[in-house]
C-alpha cells in the first residue's frame, strides 16, 4: 500500500525548492504528466494527494493540466498572489529557542520567499507544534493592521496563508 503522505511531502519539497528534472515555468507549474512519471503515481492517486492535504498546499491550473505548490518556495516562482488588506491580526506559531531571536530580529523569510502567518490561532499552535517537540509553542500576536498602515504589503495565498516580507519585532506581541 502508498504511503500517500510521504509521496505528498515529496511532491511538496519537488515543487517548493528542488523540481530536479522537472521543467518549471515562471508560475511554478510543472506538467502533470512529468510529474506522475517522477514519483510512479496515477491521476487518481494524485486528485487524491491534492483533495486530502489539510494544509492544500498543491494546486491544478483550470485543466489539470499543470500543477503546483500554492506558497512555500525556496525557488524563485511567481505564484501571481495578489496583494491584500490583512485582518487586525495574524498568528504565527514557534519555538521558545526560535522566539529568543524573534525578540530581536523578528520574523525574517530565510530561505523561502515570504514569512508565513494565518489568521487561525489553532493553525498557528499546530505549526509551531510541529517543530515544538517537548513543549507547547509560542503564539506571536502580528499587528498586521499596523503593519499595513505603515506600508507593509501583504499577500493571500490560494491556500490562505497570509505572506509578507518581514516583521519587524515591534509588531509582535
Amino acid at each position: 500500500m502508498k504511503n500517500y503522505i510521504q509521496i505528498g511531502k515529496q511532491i511538496t519539497y519537488l515543487l517548493r525548492h528542488n523540481p530536479e528534472d522537472l521543467i518549471m515555468d515562471k508560475n511554478g507549474y510543472v506538467s502533470v504528466i512529468s510529474l506522475l512519471n517522477k514519483v510512479g503515481i496515477t491521476q487518481q492517486e494524485l486528485d487524491h494527494i491534492v483533495d486530502t492535504n489539510d494544509k492544500k498546499r498543491l494546486s491544478y491550473n483550470s485543466d489539470k493540466t499543470l500543477i503546483r505548490a500554492s506558497q512555500g518556495h525556496s525557488i524563485k516562482v511567481d505564484v501571481q498572489l495578489k496583494e491584500t488588506r490583512p485582518p487586525r491580526i495574524l498568528y504565527h506559531g514557534t519555538t521558545y529557542e526560535n522566539y529568543e531571536k524573534i525578540k530581536k530580529t523578528g520574523l525574517n523569510k530565510m530561505r523561502r520567499l515570504h514569512v508565513h502567518l494565518t489568521d487561525d490561532y489553532d493553525i498557528a499552535f499546530s505549526v509551531g507544534k510541529r517543530y515544538s517537540k517537548y513543549k507547547d509553542p509560542i503564539i506571536l500576536i502580528i499587528d498586521s493592521a499596523k503593519m499595513s498602515t505603515d506600508g507593509f504589503k501583504f499577500f493571500k495565498s490560494e491556500n490562505d496563508v497570509w505572506l509578507t516580507d518581514n516583521v519587524p519585532s515591534k509588531y509582535i506581541k
